[in-house]
């Protein structure tokens, strides 16, 4: 039993990057990407806040480090930078996953827009310090938007195509530890 719940969790993970591989391949592609048009979401954000509000223990920290590291890399970001962001938003998240049992999806959703924009205030002040160039805010601003409201269409997802729900009180992972 124990084996089969660790084959479990492996095979989320490689689900989990499966889809980051080809949400960056489609985020990559110049499709109807015309000066002026509204900024698309950013699902692989939406995604990774997601998975660590429904399942903590399924995504580690490296991993997620990882895939956004690479990301970075492969748009031509500050690499490092958004990665930092990322990881301290999902490891708070993470600190969290016991408060987010308790509350309903609607404070859940409040929590991940708050972080959200916490994440966009942050990356652009770095930018500033650094004096580096940025893209303007209302550009910015409405992709963090646009993020917020796929956030409950990436979760019911994630519970509909995955059965990725959150964990139960009182239960436990593979080696015994509360959940």
């Amino acid at each position: 039993m124990i084996t089969d719940s660790r084959n479990n969790v492996w095979l989320y993970r490689l689900g989990f990057v499966a889809i980051a591989l080809a949400l960056l391949f489609f985020k990559m592609l110049p499709l109807g990407s015309v000066a002026g048009d509204w900024p698309g979401p950013d699902l692989l954000l939406c995604l990774m806040l997601a998975w660590v509000t429904q399942r903590p223990d399924h995504l580690p920290t490296g991993l997620i480090a990882v895939v956004v590291l690479a990301e970075d890399m492969m748009l031509m970001r500050p690499p490092g930078l958004w990665t930092a962001l990322v990881v301290l938003a999902t490891e708070f998240l993470r600190a969290r996953s016991a408060l987010t049992r308790e509350l309903g999806f609607a404070a859940e959703w409040l929590l991940i827009a708050g972080v959200m924009v916490a994440m966009l205030l942050s990356y652009r002040l770095a930018f500033t310090i650094a004096f580096m160039t940025q893209p303007g805010f209302g550009f910015a601003f409405a992709q963090t938007v646009g993020s917020i409201v796929m956030y409950p269409v990436i979760v019911w997802l994630l519970r509909v195509i995955l059965h990725l729900r959150k964990p139960a009180a009182g239960e436990v992972d593979a080696m015994g530890r509360r959940l």
